[in-house]
């Protein structure tokens, strides 16, 4: 191994040398550049995995850099996308590792490609409408995924192998109203971490193929009132599931299950995404607003836009947030005021 760089993992008998061999040729996806995602990539690109992809459709702001340990205060003032200062960071760390950022909405279009040849799909994502198109992707493609979340001191892991365990739609049954966020009621930083621990190391065991030492059980905690408790879910999975049943029809695949225009989990911002992919020249965009008077800030990634009592930040591909309202359809109206 190069500068022997894994020997303390190499040592851990469990994985030994021919796990880091597995581990070094595997691909694992990750959807969501955040607390999750941030640290789950860190780990795994420090373990020697041999490719990773992560996806997010945000940019970092100076509130992520409580808990999101891949930034700092530079990407925060310059609102560099996640997945673009993630990528920056992972390369750094371990330069072997093909590090992919990609500055998207994981819609099914773009998840299909990175799907292919993926090993494992990490759920590090804020809201559970992405969770259950993750749930039906990877029971379609017959990949394992892991789920996970966390809020205030508390959060949950849960790991997902098609056609052997219940699917998160088997546990829901239904998409549940909005609870409790980051925005709302805060979050620190163990918490992250403790989910991370879980997930990322259900993923080594998958790399691995040590499936047998897979938790199995629904894993949950608060760190605050020192609550850890571990369910087993088995007899959950139900043969009338839409997505992992006997018939199944993949409801969060179909086309009107997709969200164009939505507020975004816990936020003041509506995210708006037009039906196909653009492809903008935000330079010349910027040129142009300026000249009308707008606050621009613009650099390859994305254009921010200060308005009267909004900020609009807008991505290349046509797709934008705006800041500071809830109220969808005055969100399109100053979409439609600089885009047309």
């Amino acid at each position: 191994m190069k500068n022997n760089r894994y020997s303390r993992q190499i040592l851990f008998p469990q994985i030994g040398a021919a796990g880091q061999e597995k581990i070094q040729e595997k691909h694992v996806l990750i959807v969501g550049a955040g607390a999750l995602g941030s640290s789950s990539a860190e780990m795994l690109v420090r373990a020697g995995v041999g490719k990773v992809t992560i996806i997010d459709r945000d940019y970092v702001e100076f509130s992520n850099l409580q808990r999101q340990q891949l930034f700092m205060e530079a990407d925060a003032k310059n609102r560099m996308p996640k997945a673009i200062a993630a990528e920056k960071r992972l390369r750094e760390i371990n330069s072997s590792a093909a590090v992919t950022g990609v500055v998207a909405e994981a819609t099914k279009e773009l998840l299909d490609q990175y799907l292919m040849d993926a090993d494992v799909l990490i759920d590090a994502t804020d809201n559970f409408e992405t969770r259950m198109l993750l749930n039906d992707l990877a029971v379609f493609h017959h990949i394992p995924w892991i789920y996970g979340a966390c809020v205030g001191s508390s959060g949950m892991s849960f790991t997902i192998i098609p056609e052997e365990t219940p699917c998160l739609h088997c546990l829901l049954q239904k998409l549940p109203v909005q609870g409790m966020t980051c925005d709302t009621v805060g979050i620190i930083a163990p918490a992250v971490q403790i989910v991370v621990s879980h997930q990322v190391t259900e993923t080594l065991k998958i790399l691995v193929e040590d499936t047998q030492s897979l938790r199995g059980s629904f894993f949950h905690f608060d760190l605050w009132s020192n609550e850890y408790s571990s369910m087993k879910v088995g007899r959950a999975k139900n043969p009338s599931c839409q997505t992992c049943g006997t018939e199944r029809t993949y409801p969060y695949l179909k086309g009107e299950n997709k969200t164009k225009t939505a507020v975004l989990c816990g936020r003041e911002t509506v995210q708006i995404r037009p039906p196909n992919s653009k492809k903008l020249s935000l330079i010349q965009l910027a040129d142009s607003l300026k000249k009308n008077g707008y606050r621009v800030i613009v650099h390859p990634f994305l254009l921010s836009v200060e308005m009267e009592q909004n900020r609009l930040v807008l991505f290349e591909d046509g797709r934008a947030l705006v800041h500071d309202t809830k109220d969808v359809t005055f969100a399109k109206s100053l979409y439609d005021k600089l885009l047309g």
